[in-house]
């Protein structure tokens, strides 16, 4: 792994905070289906806390192909990073219950993390491309 390649990740990593609102694209058949939910960065990886019967958790369970847009602001700059991946639906009871334990809002949506109207989505991250805020070419790069 270079070392540019190390400092890019980092620099991209470095704008994830433990919440912050995207954009998530979905797909349902041939069209996309997009809109903002909170991503939370917890224990170096990434969820989508969501309700059971929603829209996008039936988009999911045909296609876990998913891309999402964090948008990136630094003083008069705006740039972006894109994520394409996949989303889980995640099953261990374990990790379910520690998300909605580790997530502040989670009791304004859920009764507990047995909710029969929770669902839990790790997002894996493959490739990002990074728009640097202020700059007009994005950077690439596989994860």
């Amino acid at each position: 792994m270079s070392e540019k390649y190390t400092d890019l990740k980092g620099e991209v990593w470095s704008y994830f905070q433990d919440m912050q609102h995207i954009f998530l694209a979905t797909a349902e058949r041939n069209q996309p289906r997009v809109r903002p939910v909170t991503l939370v960065h917890f224990n170096d990886r990434f969820w989508v806390t969501t309700g059971t019967n929603n829209a996008k958790i039936k988009q999911i369970r045909k296609n876990k192909n998913i891309e999402f847009c964090l948008l990136l602001t630094t003083g008069e700059h705006t740039g972006y990073i894109r994520g394409a991946g996949e989303a889980i639906i995640v099953q261990d009871k374990e990790t379910i219950e520690l998300l909605a334990n580790n997530t502040p809002f989670f009791k304004d949506f859920w009764v507990d993390a047995d909710d029969p109207n929770y669902t839990l989505l790790e997002i894996i991250i493959e490739n990002v491309e990074y728009l640097k805020p202020g700059e007009f070419k994005a950077e690439n790069l596989s994860v």
